[in-house]
């Protein structure tokens, strides 16, 4: 393929993680970033062994390891007994199985990681307050057209920009993405504020009727990550909306006190509501393919969303690379890709309704199963998920 630039627009983890790849395999690339400075919102997220195979493609194992906390299982709990359910340790044999650790990282740390190494790429070119609205292609090149009214030319463009990405907004045209009506509720606490008797090195979840809870550290255990969900049925997309605790406990009567406690001491609460998409089978239209949120938004049940968008790059790169044209190229990934995420997006789905919220007979099916599995079992369960880093289908 002629070394002739890539335009992505969105400079977050997807879009980052794409231009490194990108530049690994030779092939220059324009980061198009809407905000007026490249940074990254949340708090923390968890990242399995896949997503650490895609940071040792990228050359950025070493630092992301150095941001990362290591956490010694993943521990289930009944919220409404305050009783565990079962834990999945993440220890040697976890490591030696999966050939990587699971962790867990301040997002915006990941990200800045993905950003130094493209800042010193010299084959990534990062630009902000660029936010993409539309595009055209005439069969040589792709324009990404600006809100500024500019234009950026490329060999192709890639539709990182998230789940309302007006790249996707003209390439599928399905309109707005699917409000789950959960409501998640997110603070980040000082590891002296979080209860002695949960100050657990586990990503742990509390899961009960229609509501979980989820805890774990981060920044070395000086922080606690928080997040709290609840079924409220809402029908608009929110995201970082500042919210009073009171909103927060609501409907969390029913919870064990053990588990409550993490609501009392959380501060600074703010709010988002779910959004994913139906899975769809394309997302290239010529030289134009979509990558991460934008390609196939996920519940954050499986955890992966940040782990898919990564793999997304490692695969997009790749192709690019052993394929003749732009077109070629890109429907190759797309076919690489849609499978395994679709299975993601549905499956995140299915962990929602009967691992995290279910009632009744539904959740004593769950406790027995779950607590009936061996570790080995588990990693079985998960070597589908955690075995690869984007090169692999399925």
């Amino acid at each position: 393929m002629e070394n002739t630039g890539v335009v992505i627009s969105g400079g977050g983890i997807g879009g980052l993680s794409a231009a490194l790849s990108l530049a690994r395999n030779g092939i220059a690339s324009t980061v198009l970033e809407q905000s007026a400075k490249l940074g990254e919102i949340g708090a923390g997220i968890q990242i399995g062994p896949n997503a650490f195979h895609c940071f040792d493609y990228l050359g950025i194992g070493d630092e992301a390891r150095r941001v990362a906390v290591y956490i010694d299982q993943l521990r289930f709990m009944n919220a409404k007994d305050g009783n565990e359910i079962c834990h999945i340790p993440l220890d040697g044999q976890f490591r030696n199985r999966f050939k990587n650790p699971y962790a867990v990282v301040h997002r915006a740390d990941l990200h800045g990681v993905l950003l130094e190494a493209c800042r010193s790429n010299d084959r990534v070119t990062l630009r902000t307050s660029s936010r993409v609205t539309s595009y055209d292609q005439d069969g040589g090149l792709v324009h990404a057209r600006l809100e500024d009214g500019g234009t950026v030319a490329g060999v192709a463009l890639i539709g990182a920009d998230g789940l309302h990405s007006p790249v996707r907004a003209q390439l599928v045209g399905d309109g707005a993405p699917r409000v789950s009506g959960h409501a998640t509720y997110r603070s980040v606490i000082p590891a002296d504020r979080m209860p002695d008797d949960l100050k657990w090195n586990a990503a742990t979840l509390w899961a009960g009727p229609r509501c979980h809870i989820v805890h774990y550290p981060l920044k070395g255990g000086e922080v606690f990550n928080l997040v709290v969900t609840y079924h409220r049925n809402m029908r608009e997309a929110v995201a970082g909306k500042p919210v009073d605790p009171e909103e927060v406990s609501e409907g969390f009567e029913q919870i064990h006190p053990r588990a409550r406690q993490v609501i009392e001491h959380g501060e600074n609460w703010k709010l988002w509501v779910l959004c994913d998409r139906d899975p769809i089978v394309n997302w290239v239209a010529g030289r134009v393919t979509l990558l991460g949120d934008a390609a196939h938004p996920m519940l954050q049940y499986f955890a992966q969303g940040a782990c898919m968008a990564m793999e997304d790059g490692v695969c997009l790169g790749h192709m690019m690379r052993v394929h003749e044209t732009p077109e070629d190229a890109l429907n190759a990934y797309c076919s690489q890709r849609m499978v395994r995420t679709a299975r993601v997006q549905l499956g995140a789905r299915i962990i929602g309704d009967y691992i995290y919220h279910p009632s009744g007979a539904a959740a004593r099916v769950r406790d027995h199963v779950m607590g009936s599995k061996t570790p080995e079992q588990w990693y079985d369960d998960l070597e589908w998920l955690y075995g690869g880093n984007g090169l692999e289908a399925g």
